[in-house]
């Protein structure tokens, strides 16, 4: 069992490092919501189907901090990055082997339970490194980078796989070609550092033996995790940074409409590879750098809800606007952009509240609040737009970012401040 109680890593990693290293995490999201998706579609396929089956690959993250005290207590983080990240390879290729068709949608379920649990523990076992290894006044530009290689690698995975899908005969061959990117990316693993542990103050000198000891050891372990959480959890600080992430506040979740609705703004499947893709991937990870910049300076939940209205004019715009190829990729751009914005910020305000400690435990708890607002506005916005239209789905993405916005201001006024 590893010891919990950390003292600081001898150097802090360059933000660069954290960028390669979660990459095949918003490659793995990329693949699915962007490529997957669009051929879904392309198929036939019922729009409440496809949003079924994303929302699905949400359940391991919004889960995972069930299975989270296992990267705190065994293993190392390293260890833990270099099995999720084979394991993310293996699932991601696989899911690319399979065809995007109806009758091969509880194939793809599978596949995609698979994914979101091996790129769950990789995003775990990055964030603990990066909670380590970076100094207060550098989270919202850690996180800045951190969330670039997130959505730049979830513009990776779907622009580049859907430009080989759409000019090759090999349906295999996108998959295998971003698990070999993800495999590589992950070298940069090298350039972290591991948490330096330290012996409990009353830790035995001579190790326990047999099963209850060993019980009795994981569970004193799990003691300390959860209380190092709920002294998160108390704080005014840690409290509203958990309900934030709780709440549909830049959510980027009508991203999953753009390829859906493609056709409807004259967008071909080259247009969808560039816009959800290709641009996206850039401007959002733009967005991120920008977002992390803005939050070393600002309030940093206020910069969360800030840019969360930012999110919510730019879906009205895209309702009210001609529905030509032209606004489809100025605003799908701009939300992207947006959406960099969003992911940062949320990635500065999880880290200035879980501090150091059990970090993958505390950290996959904001993380999984965070992605429930996804996978729930996923629906809803597939939803409205199964029944009402492209228009319909827009405004209730923008609906409620704006309510998530007045109901945190109005708890946030309500609870008093605590200097904790």
């Amino acid at each position: 069992m590893t010891n919990l109680t950390s003292i600081e890593a001898p150097k802090n990693s360059h933000p660069l490092v954290y960028l390669l290293l979660i990459i095949p995490f918003g490659a793995s999201m990329g693949f699915l919501t962007v490529t997957v998706v669009y051929l879904l579609g392309r198929a036939g396929v019922d729009a409440v189907a496809i949003a079924a089956l994303v929302a699905l690959s949400f359940l391991p993250h919004t889960l995972k901090f069930l299975y989270a005290p296992l990267v705190d207590l065994t293993l190392t983080r390293k260890k833990w990055f270099g099995l999720s990240s084979i394991t993310s390879a293996i699932s991601l290729a696989m899911l690319g082997w399979v065809p995007a068709i109806e009758a091969n949608l509880p194939w793809l379920e599978v596949l995609v339970l698979a994914s979101g649990i091996s790129t769950a523990f990789l995003s775990m076992s990055v964030e603990s490194l990066m909670a380590h290894n970076t100094s207060p006044e550098q989270l919202g530009r850690t996180g800045g980078w951190f969330q670039a290689g997130n959505l730049g690698g979830g513009g990776l995975g779907g622009g580049l796989a859907l430009v080989i899908a759409e000019n090759t005969t090999h349906q295999w061959l996108p998959g295998l070609v971003l698990a070999t990117i993800c495999l590589l990316t992950g070298l940069a693993v090298r350039y972290t550092h591991e948490p330096q542990q330290e012996p409990a103050p009353q830790a035995p000198t001579v190790q326990p033996v047999g099963i209850m000891a060993q019980f009795q050891l994981a569970w004193n372990g799990l003691k300390i995790v959860f209380l190092d959480l709920w002294q998160v959890a108390k704080s005014h600080r840690g409290f509203l940074g958990l309900f934030i992430c709780f709440l549909p506040i830049g959510s980027g979740a009508a991203g999953i409409l753009f390829p859906l609705i493609a056709e409807e703004w004259g967008a071909n499947a080259n247009d969808v590879a560039v816009t959800s893709g290709v641009l996206s991937g850039l401007l959002s990870a733009l967005g991120c750098l920008v977002g992390g910049y803005l939050c070393d300076r600002i309030d940093r939940k206020i910069a969360y809800c800030l840019f969360g209205l930012f999110m919510s004019v730019c879906s009205v715009g895209m309702a009210w606007a001609p529905h030509n190829l032209s606004m489809y990729y100025v605003f799908v751009m701009a939300y992207a952009f947006i959406t960099g914005l969003g992911y940062a910020a949320f990635t500065a305000v999880t880290l200035e509240a879980i501090g150091t400690g059990a970090v993958a435990t505390k950290f996959s708890i904001f993380a999984s609040l965070s992605n429930t607002p996804i996978a729930y506005m996923g629906l809803l916005n597939s939803y409205f737009y199964k029944n009402a239209g492209s228009n319909a789905g827009l405004y209730s993405d923008a609906a409620m970012g704006v309510a998530g916005v007045m109901l945190f201001l109005l708890i946030r006024k309500i609870i008093p401040f605590r200097n904790s």
